[in-house]
């Protein structure tokens, strides 16, 4: 089984903030109940008009509702004729003072929502899925995006079984946490049944509060710990006792002349009399002597099986026959002498 976690949820409440922001001790179901009808009716009035996100915040005697949408237009009307009507509709379900307002998305190519329902509304045109990805892919990259992922879920094709295809392009981090990805998701309502549309959008990464971008590997602890940042004051180093400084200059002056004074003669000369012994291999007194006569022996000596090798033919015969010839010319040299 997969363990996939909503990514606007694992970053919320670090870099983005959340879409219903009001607390609530004792009437806390009451106003959730609330705050669902009232998204259910705005989605549903208001499901051509491109909505992307619907936030609400509540004070003491008034209700703000905030509509982020592709097409302010249609939700305006003629003469804000569809906001009266629609914040009519608010108050009568919440019982409070309903303020509507409206945030324009200048490009729906980079909001994960609406690239989500324009995928549906392309398949419930009965247009092929996988041009839709694709077409939807490029248009969202040349806007920009530095990565895109759509999933698609269901009887795609009218096949007789769900199945989940999935086309991505770019880089889509979802495991790093100051990345900035949106996501969305939609239903395509078609004869064959219900199909399921997932987005996720790469945007980059979320800046810090001072607007500057979170370079990449930063130690976490730096930004968490001011006391390294702020200078030390001068009344905090007056107030150290004196003595304590005094006995912490005595203890570093005194080992710092005895171990410079001590150890460097002795290892020097140690140092060069065992490397002369270990390469030799012999006692000091002879091995300078020993070791220039043995190079020369072990020369010759290697050479010698290599000339003796080529004769491979001749028998053994003859050669003790040669060693027999020797003997006798050793003798009568004897006598002569």
């Amino acid at each position: 089984m997969g363990q996939k976690v909503n990514p606007i949820g694992f970053r919320l409440g670090v870099y983005r903030n959340w879409d219903a922001r009001w607390y609530a001790d004792k009437e806390y179901t009451k106003l959730l109940h609330e705050d669902i009808a009232m998204r259910r009716l705005i989605g549903s009035r208001l499901r051509n008009a491109g909505l992307a996100r619907i936030e609400t915040e509540r004070s003491a005697n008034q209700l703000t509702v905030i509509i982020q949408t592709a097409k302010p237009g249609i939700v305006i009307g003629k003469q804000g004729a569809s906001v009266d009507a629609l914040r009519d509709e608010l108050e009568r379900i919440s019982g409070k003072k309903v303020r509507v307002t409206i945030h324009e998305i200048k490009t729906p190519e980079l909001d994960a929502t609406l690239v989500a329902e324009n995928v549906a509304s392309q398949l419930e045109k009965r247009i092929a899925f996988r041009r839709a990805l694709k077409q939807t892919l490029m248009r969202s990259m040349r806007a920009g995006a530095k990565g895109v992922k759509i999933q698609v879920s269901g009887r795609l094709g009218g096949s007789e079984m769900s199945r989940r295809e999935w086309d991505r392009d770019g880089r889509v981090p979802l495991h790093t946490l100051r990345a900035n990805i949106d996501y969305g998701k939609a239903e395509a309502r078609t004869t064959f049944g219900r199909i399921g549309v997932q987005c996720w959008l790469y945007l980059g990464d979320f800046v810090t509060a001072t607007g500057e971008p979170i370079a990449p590997g930063k130690d976490r602890a730096e930004d968490r710990g001011l006391e390294d940042r702020v200078p030390v004051p001068a009344a905090r180093v007056a107030e150290a006792p004196a003595e304590a400084v005094a006995v912490i200059t005595e203890a570093v002056d005194v080992p710092e002349v005895e171990i410079e004074e001590l150890p460097t003669d002795d290892v020097v000369e140690i140092d060069e009399d065992e490397e002369v012994i270990a390469a030799a291999g012999v006692d000091p007194a002879a091995g300078g002597e020993k070791v220039e006569k043995l190079t020369p022996k072990r020369a010759p000596a290697r050479r010698k099986p290599v000339v003796a090798k080529k004769p491979a033919s001749v028998s053994r015969v003859p050669k003790k026959l040669v060693k027999k010839a020797d003997a006798p010319a050793d003798v009568a040299e004897e006598e002569e002498e």
